[in-house]
């Protein structure tokens, strides 16, 4: 389709010249624009490493370079001649600046790398990355030709232990329990053709459950001495860079998180791919650290009560791990891949992602949304992917839809590139369609860990209750799962003819949000349900008529309220010592339970806090205004002390403790009474109290 490079600029407010062979003749024209230090957006990402070459060799060339793709998401396609206003945004979200720099990880590896599996494929392995690295083999047998004659490289066998820790801080520990030392041992072979119930291989270690103890290999090996049967297993522990396994045990994998740690390979001896990446691991490398940590806002735990556990149980590299001790989370960055499920279940914004920072990412969606309908656009919808095998795919489709065996991404379509789709959640969806998407879908490959599936539906069910409650019709949020391009058209065009029907298309605010996207996640929230509310169709109607309040999945939700029995509470206040975010308050002129709806989280610590099981969750959005104001949730009259009439206490809490303690034969007549007394009266009492036992000794001798 030839572009609209008027139409464009119109849109994007500027005047645009449209070249055909930026790369090749026309590569003159880059070259001045990189020299004016404005931001200059190429629309190919085919010709990325000509461009930035040129741009390198290009004297006087200041300008920051983005790269955009508007071929195969848009002008490739069976509806490429509506595809402008995709375009336009596409252009303007390449515009934007790059994210803010974060703090970094950084690893340091030596190249020092174990090989782990049957002597001969370690060794063939070995042989790909000796030249780059120091290689150590871990033996467990001889596989189908054992090892070499000569012995190149150092091995290592027994009992593994442990095998923790990451690229550059692997741990290896084991038991060195084999009769035969692999580091004595000459690999003379005479041992092999001693032992008559060949119960030693080309691995050069002992069968046991062969061995019928001759011994004929000791005395063939009495010169190196390698051999001995007596000897005790010893505890080995050394560190490596990097492991590359070949075991291939699905059984018991030694890691057995869906994300591998840095520098750990398995490698199935055919993908030479994976030996060129463990070559290039030796040196000093960065990665970003991916999110940040608010403790104060953590709901995870309050005294030694675990509440919210959402982070723990999703993170797919088990980079995540509860400390009770610190009532708190703790995450080890560098065990962490970036996926940001974690941010994404977090109820209180505890964890954000941090690269891109949730307001950068707001900020892009908004700019897609906004030019798109600066352009024209109608019924948008974003798609959310990988950068990963989800621009893969997309990619792929728009080759087929140019060679018209494939329709191509819709006009309406917008792919977004994330570093994971788990990174973003249920308040930037909602953001989306409150700047003006019609649709938000999310594409799942096979990368993602199961988890996160489960994640998001919970999620999107929230998200979708919430927009269908407040009265926009139709289906607003979906997850596309394809592992193949042709998989990925046939869900994008069976979910772009629902849409061509006005009836079938989602329904959306009538006015775009103005709003930014938040650093904090409940703010963020907060504005954008404030927004939604506001343009609701149910919230147009008289109050007599609309509803109070919008019941909500309880899976995934982070809004609801908490209800108190009070036949059962007695006011002891440990669930408002218990609440990470201020939901829950007491009031310091009488007993009561203040809860303010808009700060619960439904992170459960009240409830499992709670000695007498009087609390219970409820996931819902409550319309009325009394959502943000403090309530009163349960209350009881103060307890009047029977001597001096001071309150020290609850009707209901005294009431409870007398019926518990009336049978018991320590709180009889006198001693029953008194605990209706305050603190000091009670003292007093048992003072004055003549029936009271008191003991005694005999007074101090005056000083002579």
């Amino acid at each position: 389709m030839p572009l609209q490079a008027q139409a464009l600029g119109k849109a994007l407010g500027e005047d645009l010249t449209l070249h055909t062979t930026l790369c090749r003749r026309e590569a003159g024209h880059f070259q001045k624009a990189v020299k004016t230090g404005e931001t200059v957006v190429v629309a190919c990402t085919q010709e990325k490493r000509l461009f930035s070459e040129l741009a390198e060799q290009t004297e006087g060339a200041i300008s920051p370079i983005r790269f955009v793709n508007i071929r195969e998401t848009g002008g490739w396609g069976r509806e490429a001649e509506h595809a402008t206003p995709k375009m336009a945004a596409l252009l303007a979200a390449a515009r934007l600046p790059e994210p803010e720099p974060v703090p970094t990880v950084t690893y340091k590896s030596s190249g020092r790398v174990l090989i782990m599996g049957a002597l001969d494929a370690a060794e063939r392995a070995a042989s790909f990355l000796s030249d780059a690295m120091q290689v150590t083999i871990w033996s467990e047998g001889a596989g189908k030709a054992g090892g070499s004659q000569e012995r190149r490289f150092p091995v290592v066998a027994g009992r593994l232990q442990s095998l923790t820790g990451w690229l550059g801080a692997f741990d290896v520990s084991w038991d060195a329990s084999n009769p035969i030392d692999l580091d004595l041992c000459t690999r003379c072979n005479a041992c092999v053709a001693a032992c008559p119930e060949q119960a030693i291989g080309l691995d050069y270690q002992v069968d046991l459950l062969r061995c019928t103890s001759h011994r004929d290999c000791v005395k063939v090996c009495e010169a190196a001495g390698a051999i001995d049967f007596s000897r005790e297993a010893r505890p080995q522990t050394e560190r490596f860079d990097v492991v590359l396994d070949l075991r291939n045990d699905k059984a018991s994998p030694t890691f057995s998180s869906h994300a591998l740690p840095q520098g750990y390979f398995r490698w199935d001896g055919q993908d030479l791919q994976t030996l060129l990446k463990v070559r290039e691991l030796v040196g000093e490398f960065e990665k970003p650290r991916f999110f940040a940590y608010k403790q104060k806002l953590c709901a995870h735990s309050r005294n030694e009560q675990v509440g919210c556990n959402a982070c723990v149980d999703i993170c797919s590299a088990e980079a995540i791990r509860s400390d009770k001790s610190r009532q708190q989370i703790v995450v080890n960055p560098n065990l962490c891949v970036g996926c940001g499920a974690c941010t994404t279940v977090c109820p209180t914004g505890a964890l954000t992602y941090a690269y891109p920072r949730p307001a950068e990412q707001g900020a892009k969606i908004r700019s897609l949304l906004t030019a798109y309908q600066a352009a024209g656009g109608r019924d948008a919808a974003l798609l959310l992917h990988s950068q990963d095998k989800g621009q893969a795919l997309i990619d792929e489709l728009g080759r087929g839809a140019q060679l018209k065996v494939m329709q191509g991404v819709p006009a309406r379509v917008m792919p977004v590139a994330l570093w994971h789709t788990a990174s973003v959640g249920l308040e930037l969806w909602l953001s989306a369609v409150a700047y003006g998407a019609r649709q938000v879908m999310v594409l799942l490959t096979d990368e993602e860990a199961p988890q996160y599936r489960a994640a998001l539906m919970d999620q999107m069910a929230v998200a979708q209750s919430l927009l269908n409650g407040l009265g926009y019709t139709g289906v607003h949020f979906q997850l596309i799962e394809a592992k193949n391009p042709a998989s990925l058209d046939a869900d994008l065009q069976r979910l772009a003819a629902r849409g061509l029907k006005a009836s079938a298309m989602p329904m959306g605010p009538v006015a775009a949000a103005r709003h930014a996207v938040q650093a904090e996640k409940r703010s963020n929230l907060e504005l954008v349900l404030d927004h939604l509310m506001a343009q609701s169709p149910v919230m147009a109607k008289d109050e007599q008529t609309r509803p109070k309040a919008l019941d909500l999945p309880a899976l995934g939700s982070p809004l609801g309220t908490i209800v108190v029995d009070g036949g059962k509470c007695t006011l002891c206040m440990s669930c408002v010592g218990a609440c990470p975010s201020s939901a829950l308050q007491d009031n310091p002129l009488q007993p009561e339970i203040r809860f303010i709806e808009k700060n619960c989280v439904q992170c459960g610590l009240c409830a499992k806090t709670c000695p007498e099981d009087a609390i219970t969750l409820q996931s819902r959005l409550s319309l009325v205004p009394e959502r943000q104001q403090s309530r009163v949730l349960h209350g009881s009259p103060p307890y009047a002390c029977i001597r001096c009439s001071k309150p020290f206490g609850t009707l209901k809490g005294i009431e409870i403790m007398l019926g518990r303690l009336a049978g018991h034969s320590m709180f009889q007549g006198a001693a029953l009474e008194r605990l209706k007394m305050c603190g000091d009266c009670r003292v007093v009492d048992m003072f004055t109290d003549e029936n009271q036992v008191r003991i005694t000794g005999d007074k101090p001798a005056k000083p002579q």
